[in-house]
Protein backbone atom coordinates (compact mmCIF):
# COMPACT_ATOMS: atom_id res chain seq x y z
CA UNK A 1 0.00 0.00 0.00
CA UNK A 2 1.36 3.43 -0.95
CA UNK A 3 1.85 6.00 1.79
CA UNK A 4 -0.58 8.92 1.89
CA UNK A 5 2.03 11.18 3.53
CA UNK A 6 3.10 14.09 1.42
CA UNK A 7 5.93 16.54 1.95
CA UNK A 8 3.26 18.95 3.18
CA UNK A 9 2.08 16.68 5.98
CA UNK A 10 4.73 17.85 8.47
CA UNK A 11 4.05 21.46 7.48
CA UNK A 12 0.33 21.17 8.10
CA UNK A 13 0.93 19.24 11.31
CA UNK A 14 3.24 21.99 12.58
CA UNK A 15 0.78 24.72 11.63
CA UNK A 16 -2.13 22.82 13.20
CA UNK A 17 -1.20 24.17 16.62
CA UNK A 18 -2.67 27.65 17.35
CA UNK A 19 0.53 28.92 18.98
CA UNK A 20 2.71 27.81 16.08
CA UNK A 21 0.29 29.28 13.57
CA UNK A 22 0.38 32.57 15.52
CA UNK A 23 4.19 32.52 15.46
CA UNK A 24 4.26 32.06 11.68
CA UNK A 25 1.60 34.72 11.21
CA UNK A 26 3.65 37.17 13.28
CA UNK A 27 6.83 36.39 11.37
CA UNK A 28 5.00 36.86 8.07
CA UNK A 29 3.54 40.22 9.08
CA UNK A 30 6.39 41.70 11.14
CA UNK A 31 9.46 40.01 9.65
CA UNK A 32 12.31 38.19 11.40
CA UNK A 33 12.22 38.18 15.20
CA UNK A 34 14.03 36.67 18.14
CA UNK A 35 12.42 34.14 20.46
CA UNK A 36 12.18 36.89 23.08
CA UNK A 37 10.20 39.08 20.73
CA UNK A 38 7.78 36.21 20.16
CA UNK A 39 7.13 35.72 23.89
CA UNK A 40 3.86 37.65 23.82
CA UNK A 41 2.32 35.30 21.24
CA UNK A 42 0.85 33.15 23.99
CA UNK A 43 0.83 32.99 27.74
CA UNK A 44 3.48 30.26 27.87
CA UNK A 45 7.03 29.95 29.14
CA UNK A 46 10.19 30.70 27.18
CA UNK A 47 11.05 26.98 26.99
CA UNK A 48 7.59 26.29 25.54
CA UNK A 49 8.12 28.97 22.86
CA UNK A 50 11.49 27.34 22.08
CA UNK A 51 9.81 23.95 21.67
CA UNK A 52 7.26 25.45 19.27
CA UNK A 53 10.05 27.09 17.29
CA UNK A 54 11.88 23.76 17.11
CA UNK A 55 8.80 22.01 15.71
CA UNK A 56 8.42 24.74 13.08
CA UNK A 57 12.12 24.52 12.16
CA UNK A 58 12.01 20.73 11.87
CA UNK A 59 8.96 20.97 9.60
CA UNK A 60 10.82 23.46 7.41
CA UNK A 61 8.33 26.27 8.02
CA UNK A 62 10.81 28.68 9.62
CA UNK A 63 14.56 29.13 9.64
CA UNK A 64 16.91 30.20 12.38
CA UNK A 65 19.91 32.49 12.05
CA UNK A 66 22.39 33.08 14.83
CA UNK A 67 23.26 36.71 15.49
CA UNK A 68 25.81 36.86 18.33
CA UNK A 69 23.83 35.64 21.37
CA UNK A 70 20.41 35.83 19.70
CA UNK A 71 18.57 33.41 17.50
CA UNK A 72 16.55 35.17 14.83
CA UNK A 73 13.61 33.36 13.26
CA UNK A 74 12.05 34.00 9.87
CA UNK A 75 9.54 32.28 7.62
CA UNK A 76 10.90 29.84 5.05
CA UNK A 77 9.45 31.18 1.76
CA UNK A 78 9.60 27.79 0.02
CA UNK A 79 7.36 26.22 2.65
CA UNK A 80 4.74 28.92 2.21
CA UNK A 81 4.96 28.63 -1.57
CA UNK A 82 4.34 24.89 -1.31
CA UNK A 83 1.23 25.54 0.80
CA UNK A 84 0.00 28.19 -1.65
CA UNK A 85 0.54 25.90 -4.65
CA UNK A 86 -1.27 23.02 -2.98
CA UNK A 87 -4.18 25.28 -1.98
CA UNK A 88 -4.50 26.71 -5.49
CA UNK A 89 -4.52 23.22 -7.02
CA UNK A 90 -7.33 22.15 -4.69
CA UNK A 91 -9.27 25.34 -5.37
CA UNK A 92 -9.15 24.58 -9.11
CA UNK A 93 -10.45 21.08 -8.41
CA UNK A 94 -13.41 22.34 -6.36
CA UNK A 95 -14.24 25.13 -8.80
CA UNK A 96 -14.31 22.58 -11.63
CA UNK A 97 -16.47 20.23 -9.59
CA UNK A 98 -18.90 23.00 -8.67
CA UNK A 99 -19.07 24.17 -12.29
CA UNK A 100 -19.96 20.62 -13.40
CA UNK A 101 -22.62 20.40 -10.69
CA UNK A 102 -24.11 23.72 -11.77
CA UNK A 103 -24.27 22.48 -15.38
CA UNK A 104 -26.05 19.30 -14.31
CA UNK A 105 -28.55 21.25 -12.19
CA UNK A 106 -29.17 23.71 -15.04
CA UNK A 107 -29.76 20.86 -17.49
CA UNK A 108 -32.23 19.25 -15.07
CA UNK A 109 -34.16 22.53 -14.74
CA UNK A 110 -34.48 22.72 -18.52
CA UNK A 111 -35.88 19.15 -18.72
Amino acid sequence: MESTRTPLAPTFAALGDPTRLAIVTRLMSDGPQSAGQLQDIADISAPAISRHLKVLRQAGVIRQQIDAQRRIYSVEPEALQAIASWTISKREFWEGSLDRLAQILDSQKES
